[in-house]
C-alpha cells in the first residue's frame, strides 16, 4: 500500500479532463489529494489548476502510481478509451478504478471485462454537475456501487471525498440505478429536448410552470447530444420509458379528442 493510501490523502488520476473532470478536481485538490490527468485534448499547455500534473502520454500516466483512476469520459467513448489504455503499464495492479458516468450497468460490464482481476472497481454517479454544484455539494446525492472492492481503505477514503462535502451518500446496485435513471434523468432530458424542438421560449404571459419548463429546456440543451444518446443507447431500461412516454402522450391526446367529441355532440343535440 502506498503512503498516500495509509492516510486520507489519495493519489488520483483522472481520465478525461473535460468540464466535469475539472469540476471534481477542484474539490479534490482543496481536500489535499494529489492529482494527475490525461485526456484526448492536450491540456499540458493550458493553465492547469495548481496541484495537477497533466500527462499527454497515457503510458506515463498509468505509471504514475495512482491509488485511484477516475474515469470521466463520455458514455459513448468509454469502451474505446479503455481499449486504448495500455493497462499493463499500471504501476499498481490493485488500483481502484472509479467511473462517474450517468449510466451504470454499461461501465460496470466494461470494467469487469477489460480490467485485470486484481483491480478494484467502484461505479458511481454524482447526481450533480458544475452548475448545480457550483455553491458546494451539501445535500446533493452521490450514488455508488462497490462492484469489486478488496482495499476497503482506499475505497472508503475516496467515498469520503464526497461525504466530507456533505453529499447524500446512496449505495445502490447499478441495475437499480439504471431503472430509476431511465424514469427520471432520461425522461427529463427527453422532455427538455422535445421542448427545444418545439422552440419553447419565454413569453410576456408565462405562468411559473411554463417558466420552469423553459428553464428545463435550457438546462438540458446545455448538455451534449452525445450524453443524451448515451442515456438511451446504454441504459436498457430507457427504451421502455420512451415507449411509456409516447403511450402517455397518445392517451392524453385521445382523452382530449374524446372530450371534444362529447362537447360537440352535446352542442349539436342541444
Amino acid at each position: 500500500m502506498s503512503s498516500s493510501s495509509s492516510s486520507s490523502a489519495l493519489k488520483i488520476g483522472i481520465v478525461g479532463f473535460g468540464t466535469f473532470g475539472q469540476f471534481l478536481a477542484k474539490t479534490m485538490i482543496k481536500q489535499g489529494h494529489t492529482l494527475t490527468a490525461t485526456s484526448r485534448t492536450d491540456y499540458s499547455q493550458h493553465s492547469l489548476q495548481p496541484g495537477i500534473q497533466f500527462f499527454r502520454d497515457v503510458n506515463e500516466f498509468l505509471e504514475a502510481d495512482n491509488d485511484v483512476i477516475l474515469i470521466c469520459t463520455s458514455i459513448i467513448s468509454l469502451s474505446g478509451v479503455l481499449d486504448s489504455m495500455p493497462i499493463s503499464s499500471l504501476k499498481r495492479s490493485s488500483t481502484l478504478f472509479v467511473d462517474v458516468l450517468s449510466v451504470k450497468e454499461h461501465p460496470r460490464e466494461l470494467l469487469l471485462r477489460k480490467l485485470p482481476e486484481e483491480s478494484d472497481i467502484l461505479c458511481t454517479h454524482p447526481m450533480f454537475g458544475p452548475e448545480s454544484g457550483k455553491n458546494g455539494w451539501k445535500d446533493l446525492t452521490f450514488m455508488y456501487d462497490k462492484v469489486r472492492i478488496r482495499d476497503e481503505v482506499i475505497c472508503s477514503n475516496f467515498l469520503n471525498i464526497f461525504a466530507t462535502e456533505g453529499c447524500r451518500m446512496l449505495q445502490m446496485t447499478c441495475e437499480e440505478h439504471d431503472k430509476l435513471a431511465a424514469k427520471s434523468q432520461f425522461i427529463t432530458h427527453t422532455i427538455g429536448r422535445t421542448l427545444a424542438e418545439m422552440d419553447a421560449k419565454f413569453t410576456p404571459i408565462d405562468t411559473k410552470g411554463f417558466q420552469t419548463l423553459v428553464q428545463l429546456k435550457d438546462s438540458t440543451m446545455r448538455d451534449s447530444f452525445d450524453l443524451y444518446s448515451g442515456l438511451f443507447l446504454h441504459n436498457r431500461f430507457a427504451r421502455q420509458e420512451l415507449e411509456n412516454l409516447e403511450h402517455a402522450l397518445h392517451k392524453v391526446k385521445e382523452m382530449l379528442v374524446q372530450r371534444m367529441s362529447d362537447v360537440l355532440g352535446t352542442e349539436k343535440t342541444a
